[in-house]
């Protein structure tokens, strides 16, 4: 099938590339602006463009799509269907639309929990069992479609935001290949409409929600850990310092909250209820490091105490 690629970061590249696999035309990828990056703040291109451009596919940028003229681009590529995997921008209803069986996302939360930008992290945070992809139409309203397939994934105790990114983009090319394999065959995808009396809103993440508050059990904070690895990665001060906390699990035991009770065997630290575990840190400037190599290197001892402020 003739297919316009719609994606950005790296979560969309796995269904770009088994698309080219399956052997569909990608007649079109549109992707965001190459953006400034890195210490230099060099113009640097996507993830999605860079496996497109590998593959000798016609790039389109636009900042919007809401001009007439990209509207009109896009329409003359006479697509079969749109593809969406975490484009990043508003997509008009003419655009929609265009392509002959409209428009199709991937969405990395099984809905209609989490629809919205942050729903790995959402999941993570609130402690949900399990979590997932979904295959389903692309709606003006937000991740309002009806639902096409799903894949689920179970969250476990090791889990963060890293880890379960990968696996659901996995999950999700995988889904839509066979979705797209289905719609070439028979030329129509049976969807489902979602259930709104259980819909939840995965809201942005905002950079104040990484500092740890000590007075929450360590259940909650071990989950603000793993949901903010790799970013923007929970933070705490320690000896006047912003210190980063990579990895925790919680454990039972009580102690005043923010203080160090053992620095053998990773950092153990007192909350609101039970004991934090941490077992990778960062300290301003420093390399991630296990908690041994932290505290060997930063001479850290059992009565030190994290703080919020």
């Amino acid at each position: 099938m003739k297919i316009i690629f719609a994606g950005t970061p790296e979560f969309a590249v796995p269904a770009l590339a088994a698309l080219i696999a399956a052997g569909h035309q990608i007649v079109m990828v549109l992707t965001q602006p190459d953006r400034p990056a890195g210490r230099g703040m060099k113009l640097k291109p996507s993830p999605v463009k860079v496996l497109a451009e590998q593959h000798g596919l016609t790039v389109f940028q636009p900042e919007t799509l809401k001009d007439l003229d990209v509207q009109a681009q896009i329409a003359a590529s006479n697509a079969d269907v749109m593809i969406v995997a975490a484009y990043g921008l508003i997509i008009p209803t003419v655009t929609l639309n265009a392509p002959r069986y409209g428009c199709y996302n991937i969405h990395a939360s099984l809905l209609p929990r989490w629809r919205g930008a942050a729903p790995i992290h959402r999941a993570l945070l609130a402690g949900d069992a399990e979590t997932g992809v979904t295959i389903m139409e692309v709606v003006p309203a937000l991740d309002a479609g009806a639902m096409v397939s799903c894949g689920i994934v179970p969250i476990t105790e090791l889990d963060t935001t890293q880890t379960l990114h990968d696996a659901l983009s996995a999950i999700g090319a995988k889904l839509m290949v066979a979705a797209m394999a289905t719609l070439a065959e028979t030329g129509v995808l049976v969807a489902t409409a979602q259930d709104e009396t259980l819909v939840t809103y995965a809201h942005k993440l905002e950079k104040a929600e990484a500092a740890i508050d000590w007075q929450k059990s360590a259940v909650e904070i071990a989950r603000q850990v793993r949901a903010f690895n790799p970013f923007p990665v929970a933070q705490s001060k320690l000896k006047g310092e912003v210190c980063r906390i990579w990895m925790a699990s919680a454990q039972t035991g009580q102690a005043n909250a923010g203080e160090i009770t053992s620095v053998h065997d990773g950092v153990l630290v007192g909350c609101g209820n039970g004991l934090l575990h941490i077992t990778e840190l960062q300290a301003p400037g420093g390399k991630r490091l296990s908690a041994q190599a932290f505290v060997q290197g930063h001479n850290l001892q059992i009565g030190d105490k994290f703080s919020t402020d």
